[in-house]
C-alpha cells in the first residue's frame, strides 16, 4: 500500500457532526488503498478517548491539543496584517515538526488536506513533489461574509475582514494544490467564480449518508409523550448558523404553527447548546435536549424535521439524515443548496415564516406522507459515501501537474 498523509482540522471520529461525518468517511475510503498517516487537532477533551479507535484505522498519528480560547488569542495578532484569523488559529509547531519528520521517514507521495486552513502544513516549494488535494468542503470565506451581514460593528468588521483575507488565502492555496474539492456543484461553481485562476482544477465530491444506520424500518423507542406532535431540529447547537436558525424559527415560525396546532412541540436536539439556545426553552412548547446518544429516535417519531437556516454553505447533513429516515423536511432555500432534491416532492422549501408554518400545519394534520418516502429514495439513489468519495481516488491517481503561476493576491 502507498503511504498517504491526511491532515484534518478536527479528529475525524466519532462521526457525529457534519465535518466529522465527511472526514471520517473520507479517512475510511482512503484507507482502502493507502496506508494513511493522520495529523489532526483535538479541540474537545472528550475526544481524547477516541484516539485508539482512530489509530486502528491509520498508520502514524499525531494528535495536537487545541484549546479554543488560547487559539483565538494566538490568532489575534493577524488582525494587524493581512492574514486571516483562521490560519494561525490552526497553527501548531508540534504538528509541523511531525509532518516534516513523517515526510523524511516515509515515502509519502500524496497528501489530502481536509479544511483549507490545514493546507499551511504542505504549502511551499519543499512540498511540491507531493500530489496534494485540498478538500475545502465549503467556501468558508463566503460563510464569513454571510455572518458579517447578520452582525453589528465591531464584529461585522471583523467578519468582513475574515471573509476578504480568507478568500485571498483560499485562492493562493488553490493555485498551489493539484486539486481543490468542494462538497457540491454549487460550492465548486462559486469558488470557480471567486478564483478563476484555479478553475480548471476545482471539483465537487458530494457527501453521503449511511442509509443502513439511518433506516426508518428499524425499531426506535419514542422520546416524545404520546400526545405530542413533534417537529425537530438537529445539529451542533454551538454553531452560529444553527443558533440563528432555531432563534428565527421560535420567534417567527413556531407561533404561527401553534396558533392552529397547540399540541405541536419543537425539539432542538444537539450538543453544546449556547445560552441563547437554552433560553428558547422558556418559550411555550419548545424543548432543548442538549446532546443525545442517538438522534434517530427523535427523527423517526417526529412528524417533520425542520432546517430553517438563513446562513448556510455547502450541504446540510441534517437534511440528508432526516430524508434518509423518511421524514418530511421543511427547509429554507439556503438549507437545501447543493442537495439534489425536488422541491415540493422530496423536500418542502419555503423562504418565509408563513410558508413554512402553513406547510408544517399540513404535515401535522396528516398530509405529505408520501414526501418522506420520496426523500429516502432520493438519498438511496444519490448519496452513497462509498460511491461519491471514489472521486478522491481518481484525483489522487491523475498525473497532470500543470499549475498556473503563483498568485500575489493582496489584501485591501
Amino acid at each position: 500500500m502507498d503511504d498517504l498523509l491526511f491532515l484534518c482540522h478536527r479528529i475525524p471520529y466519532p462521526p457525529n457532526k457534519g465535518d466529522k461525518l465527511r472526514s471520517f468517511n473520507l479517512l475510511k475510503q482512503l484507507g482502502r488503498r493507502h496506508r494513511v498517516h493522520l495529523g489532526t487537532f483535538i479541540d474537545d477533551e472528550d475526544d481524547w478517548r477516541h484516539t485508539d479507535a482512530v489509530r486502528a484505522m491509520t498508520g502514524d498519528c499525531h494528535f495536537a491539543r487545541l484549546f479554543p480560547r488560547r487559539a483565538k488569542l494566538r490568532a489575534l495578532p493577524a488582525l494587524i496584517g493581512g492574514q486571516p484569523l483562521s490560519v494561525p488559529y490552526y497553527r501548531d509547531d508540534g504538528l509541523k515538526r511531525w509532518v516534516d519528520g513523517l515526510l523524511e521517514r516515509r515515502a509519502v507521495r500524496q497528501a489530502v488536506v481536509f479544511s483549507g486552513a490545514m493546507a499551511q502544513y504542505v504549502t511551499g516549494g519543499r512540498y511540491a513533489a507531493l500530489r496534494r488535494i485540498v478538500d475545502f468542503v465549503d467556501v468558508d470565506s463566503d460563510k464569513w461574509r454571510q455572518f458579517a451581514l447578520a452582525q453589528t460593528w465591531p464584529m461585522s468588521w471583523i467578519y468582513r475582514r475574515e471573509a476578504r483575507t480568507l478568500l485571498a488565502f483560499e485562492r493562493r492555496v488553490a493555485v498551489e494544490m493539484d486539486a481543490s474539492v468542494f462538497v457540491s456543484a454549487r460550492e465548486a461553481a462559486l469558488f470557480r467564480q471567486l478564483a478563476p485562476e484555479a478553475a480548471a482544477r476545482v471539483w465537487d465530491v458530494h457527501n453521503g449518508v449511511d442509509t443502513d444506520y439511518f433506516d426508518p424500518a428499524r425499531e426506535y423507542p419514542s422520546p416524545y409523550d404520546a400526545a405530542e406532535r413533534a417537529v425537530v431540529f438537529t445539529g451542533a447547537m454551538d454553531y452560529r448558523a444553527n443558533v440563528d436558525a432555531v432563534e428565527w424559527f421560535v420567534r417567527d415560525v413556531f407561533p404561527l404553527l401553534r396558533q392552529r396546532h397547540p399540541a405541536v412541540r419543537f425539539y432542538i436536539v444537539g450538543a453544546r447548546p449556547t445560552e441563547a439556545v437554552r433560553r428558547l426553552a422558556r418559550s411555550s412548547g419548545v424543548i432543548v435536549t442538549g446532546g443525545v446518544y442517538d438522534i434517530r429516535p427523535y427523527l423517526a417519531h417526529a412528524v417533520a424535521a425542520v432546517a430553517p437556516l438563513r446562513i448556510a454553505r455547502g450541504v446540510q447533513n441534517k437534511v440528508l439524515e432526516a430524508m434518509a429516515m423518511g421524514r418530511p423536511v421543511a427547509a429554507t432555500p439556503q438549507a437545501v443548496e447543493g442537495i439534489s432534491c425536488r422541491a415540493g416532492e422530496e423536500v418542502m422549501v419555503g423562504e418565509s415564516a408563513a410558508a413554512l408554518a402553513e406547510w408544517l400545519g399540513t404535515v401535522v394534520s396528516g398530509g405529505a406522507a408520501a414526501m418522506g418516502a420520496a426523500a429516502r429514495r432520493r438519498v438511496m439513489k444519490d448519496y452513497s459515501w462509498k460511491d461519491n468519495l471514489r472521486r478522491f481516488e481518481s484525483l489522487l491517481e491523475r498525473t497532470d501537474s500543470a499549475r498556473p503561476a503563483a498568485l500575489d493576491i493582496g489584501v485591501k
